[in-house]
């Protein structure tokens, strides 16, 4: 049981809690089918089979949602917004509901415009998606605008493209492996289009939700370190460069340009600024020379050919999901970033950390959590600007090809009744805000909007 206090927090912190449209809202019957719903549908896709038809019916029962965030004592919620349910008709109206009911609450929307649940008649290889993209963000900006601060255009992109497009193992289940990376390139274009498309609205903070986590070369070797670097370009640099230094690392540079698209004067609009940049982090990852034997990412086999092999970090206790857990990589990342990018690099928040654990008492995360807010604490300590921490996530949920198999949440949702009952992290975390509101370390100040760059 973790008891010692923690460090107070810089002034006007966000502390939030983090979910996604297609894994909590259900009333799947209400909206335009997205390329989960028809990934999901053939047999095998998903680890027990299920589909996110109900979800946690946060759609229905959005007031309860919001009351326990309110009981909790968090001051900004993200989720995202459905692409698929406002090409709806009267699909808006709900996101319009849920805005006026956390602001009622005093708790800041901090929308996502793109959490991977692409409408199925479009497709991330082709480049009118990131047209449309844009059009769709800004029919949500003309109608959420004057209650919403904070908007986040994608979340993750990197295993949109690696798992979804490359791998296959997520929807739209494409295994195209090198060939995907059009994908990323389209996606990160849509981002930029979408920050132009807010800024045109009036929004005045906003940023991008990219997964990070510290490449380790698996020894000293130079095929070892070759190969951490390579992946490092593919999951970290790839999909941070082009927004902050309006580059791509050479490699994906080269093999993005083959005549078909004019990467460079995309990379204009992918670099539009942004007023903070969103770090979701959950584990570091070994990276060695190409085995003959398998390698895994996240669980998932990894086909043979690859220039890079995974390797298991060893002496480090795993989640549920069998990651490791690794709280300085946090401080490592961050303060990596910081010496990397300089003054290209906005203020940060962590848009995403947790990890699953079954049970009621769920210490296991409670310990996880405070090792990871202690470990953020020492990167702000380092010099590194930090403006909020949001928790993945609120509630257990469908939690993509692994179904309702592992259990992210701060509150348990039972999938059979749907009945929520906060869990021991989540009093554990309501007395962290306690604490900090008690020192003035996150008070909410009105006119602390927008980071600036």
């Amino acid at each position: 049981m973790v008891t010692n206090p923690m460090p107070p927090f810089p002034a006007g912190f966000l502390w939030g809690v983090s979910t996604s449209a297609h894994q909590i809202e259900g009333a799947a019957e209400e909206r335009e089918p997205s390329v989960w719903d028809v990934f999901t549908a053939e047999p095998g896709r998903v680890r027990d089979g299920s589909t996110a038809a109900v979800a946690c019916d946060h759609y229905h029962r959005h007031r309860e949602d919001v009351a326990l965030m309110a009981g909790l004592g968090v001051n900004a919620y993200r989720f995202s917004v459905s692409w698929p349910r406002v090409n709806a008709p009267g699909g808006l109206d709900f996101y319009d509901r849920l805005v006026d009911d956390l602001c009622a609450a005093g708790i800041r929307p901090v929308p996502t415009l793109f959490h991977w649940d692409l409408p199925a008649r479009l497709d991330w290889l082709e480049r009118d998606t990131a047209a449309r993209f844009a059009e769709y963000v800004s029919v949500v900006a003309a109608r959420l605008g004057d209650r919403t601060q904070h908007w986040i255009t994608l979340n993750e992109p990197a295993e949109h493209t690696l798992l979804g497009h490359a791998l296959g193992v997520h929807a739209p289940g494409k295994r195209l492996l090198f060939d995907a990376l059009p994908a990323a390139h389209h996606q990160l274009l849509a981002h930029g289009l979408a920050v132009q498309a807010l800024r045109a609205a009036g929004a005045v903070s906003v940023g991008i939700a990219n997964s990070h986590g510290p490449t380790w070369p698996a020894s000293g070797e130079p095929a070892d370190v070759e190969a951490a670097e390579l992946y490092d370009v593919l999951l970290n640099r790839m999909f941070a460069e082009p927004v902050l230094l309006g580059t791509y690392p050479r490699l994906v540079g080269d093999l993005l340009s083959d005549g078909k698209r004019d990467v460079g004067a995309d990379l204009g609009v992918i670099a539009e600024p942004v007023d903070f940049y969103g770090v979701n982090y959950y584990a570091p990852t070994r990276v060695g020379a190409p085995q003959d034997t398998g390698t895994v990412f996240g669980g998932v086999p990894l086909p043979a050919g690859l220039p890079f092999s995974l390797r298991r970090i060893e002496g480090r206790p795993v989640t549920d999901s069998g990651w490791p857990v690794v709280p300085e990589g946090l401080t490592e990342l961050l303060t990596g970033f910081r010496d990397r990018y300089g003054d290209r690099l906005p203020p940060v928040v962590i848009t995403e950390n947790g990890c699953s654990c079954e049970g009621l008492d769920d210490q296991d995360r409670i310990t996880y959590l405070d090792a990871h807010l202690r470990a953020l604490h020492r990167a702000i300590e380092a010099g590194v600007e930090v403006r909020g921490y949001f928790v993945w996530s609120l509630l257990d949920n469908f939690e993509w090809a692994e179904g309702y198999a592992r259990r992210f949440g701060l509150v348990h949702v039972d999938h059979a009744t749907l009945a929520r009952t906060p869990k021991a992290s989540y009093a554990w975390f309501r007395q962290v805000l306690r604490e900090q509101r008690s020192r003035e370390g996150a008070g909410i100040r009105p006119h602390d909007e927008g980071a600036g760059r």
